[in-house]
């Protein structure tokens, strides 16, 4: 067996995971206020610091340069004229004395200036001499140094002293800042001489880099100082609030007990302390709504049970009364034949009253066994075929999956469909009504379509409310207590499935059943759309074959997913 091969790790990070950085960063700056804060501080504050540092820069470099520019033209000025001074004291006539007298002043220039670049050259629109010396230019001046523009300058005016930066060359080859400065020379027996002293100013760049260098790690180390403290003093402040944060989170999961510590009296205690009194108020109302629906849960329960008695008596006597019906007046028998409806009707509502105060209580218990669906769903179309056929619809059954055993409680599930089924037939204005059934791996849905009145999308969100009724002024035609679609829902939940619904007016309705295929297994996706691809049909797309009857429901379909 091959060892797994180690991951890259060099001084101490795993590179191969680098490339999760951005991503953990950009997590980081949404999640954490604390880091979010202490960047954009650190952020501003750099560049601040950027700002500042480039006016002290470009300050600092201003006055060297200036400073170093004044020294350079006194240095000029005054070594050109003891140049000048000794030029002018000589009587030399010959080219070599010339020359002699020259050389002499040129040593004069540089031992007053401090700089051995010198250059000499006669200047151009006088006369031929033959005493007039040779031209003289150091190395380091040489070339293209000494500009055009400043030759110009100097040859305008022999009495002036001109300026032009310029980029020296080093004795180690590297280019460095330098000043040239120019004037003219008066040579008695040779005419006028353009003089150029170079200054190097290396020491001054050096000086400007010490004080950018210091600058920086000055600057540096007040970033740091700066993201320490911010993190510190914003830790401070987050930590309350994340605290309050944690305990809301608590406090909305059910823990009605967990406070935030008060301590203090700043604003964060002030927060705690109007945030707990909070929570006691709401726990408070909480416990009172809790002991209310209870009392509420067992009256309802209580009231149940106790009319059960009386109402059986009446049904006894009511069931007396109706099957003698035939021997009593027209209108004693209409009104036996009503007594006996309203009585069943009542009977229904005692069930449905006492079924929804058991799921309130959260004691039902689901007497679970192999069910198939598609069976058990053509049963149910069955039993309300009678009823279908009374008011005129149309019931389909198509069932292409669902033929598998599901642990459900069938009698509920039953209900159920026979809950959606009466609904559709209310309000399914006379139209065929299509249940189909399918499933895949992992859940079985079952989908009651009719093609009635429909429901506006605010109603069909209030469909399952206990007593709702989407038109109050619609008499009920088939009976119903308010609570079917309501015990629907809760029998279909208790199952940890759920039941959705799709409708539009005039165009129908489409409830759909979906329950996990295993039990006590997450529900899947359901293998039937809510939305219907006839969506906006006001009738079934053929073929479907019909349910002919409680005796024999015929199943479109017949192979399982």
């Amino acid at each position: 067996m091959t060892a797994p091969a180690a991951e890259p790790r060099l001084l101490g990070v795993d590179w191969a995971s680098w490339g999760t950085w951005p991503t953990r960063t950009v997590r980081l700056w949404r999640s954490s206020l604390q880091f979010r804060t202490t960047l954009i501080t650190l952020g501003l504050s750099g560049l601040a610091i950027l700002l500042a540092g480039v006016y002290l820069s470009v300050s600092v470099s201003n006055n060297l340069f200036q400073s170093r520019l004044d020294l350079v033209l006194s240095d000029s000025s005054r070594a050109t004229e003891s140049a000048q001074r000794i030029l002018d004291a000589s009587d030399a006539s010959e080219r070599d004395a010339v020359q002699a007298v020259l050389s002499s002043a040129q040593a004069s220039i540089s031992a007053a200036s401090s700089s051995r670049l010198i250059a000499m050259s006669r200047a151009p629109g006088q006369p031929p001499s033959t005493d007039a010396p040779l031209d003289f230019t150091t190395n380091e001046l040489r070339g293209s140094v000494i500009s055009t523009e400043l030759r110009r300058q100097v040859q305008s005016d022999r009495a002036g002293q001109f300026w032009q930066s310029v980029t020296l060359t080093d004795v180690d080859g590297q280019a460095v800042p330098g000043i040239v400065v120019g004037s003219q020379l008066l040579l008695p027996s040779a005419g006028w001489y353009e003089v150029y002293i170079g200054y190097n100013l290396a020491d001054v760049q050096q000086t400007l880099s010490s004080v950018q260098q210091t600058a920086a790690v000055a600057a540096l180390a007040l970033l740091l100082l700066i993201a320490a403290v911010t993190w510190v003093v914003v830790r401070l402040v987050v930590t309350p609030i994340r605290v309050a944060a944690e305990t809301s989170e608590q406090l909305a999961a059910g823990d009605l007990e967990v406070r935030i510590p008060e301590k203090g009296e700043d604003v964060i205690a002030t927060l705690a302390r109007s945030f707990n009194g909070m929570a006691d108020s709401l726990q408070l109302q909480i416990k009172e709504l809790a002991d209310l629906s209870e009392v509420q849960q067992r009256f309802v329960s209580d009231v149940s049970h106790e009319l059960r008695t009386p109402l059986t008596t009446i049904r006894l006597a009511g069931d007396v009364l109706y099957d003698q019906r035939d021997s009593f007046t027209p209108v004693a028998e209409r009104t036996v034949e009503l007594l006996h409806t309203q009585v069943e009707r009542f009977e229904v509502l005692l069930a449905d009253l006492l079924e929804i105060s058991r799921y309130d209580a959260g004691s039902v218990d689901l007497a679970r066994e192999p069910t198939n669906l598609a069976h058990l769903a053509a049963d149910a179309v069955a039993s309300m075929h009678t009823l279908a056929e009374r008011n005129g619809c149309e019931l389909q059954l198509v069932a292409p999956g669902g033929h598998v055993d599901v642990l459900v409680d069938p009698r509920r599930i039953r209900r159920i469909l026979r809950n959606l089924l009466g609904n559709a037939i209310e309000h399914g204005e006379h139209r065929p009504i299509v249940v189909s059934v399918d499933s895949n791996a992992t859940a079985v849905a079952i989908g009651v379509r009719d093609y009635g009145v429909g429901m506006t999308a605010e109603a069909a969100e209030h469909v399952f409310d206990r007593f709702w009724r989407a038109d109050p002024s619609r008499q009920r035609t088939i009976g119903g207590t308010g609570l079917g679609l309501a015990i629907a829902l809760e029998d279909a939940v208790v199952h940890g499935g759920a039941i959705e619904v799709w409708s539009q007016p005039d165009a129908g309705s489409n409830f759909l059943i979906v329950l996990p295929r295993t039990a006590d297994s997450p529900r899947g996706d359901s293998p039937l759309a809510l939305v219907p691809e006839d969506a906006g049909a006001t009738e079934p797309a053929p073929p479907v074959s019909p349910v002919d009857g409680p005796a024999s429901p015929q199943l479109i379909g017949g192979t399982d997913a």
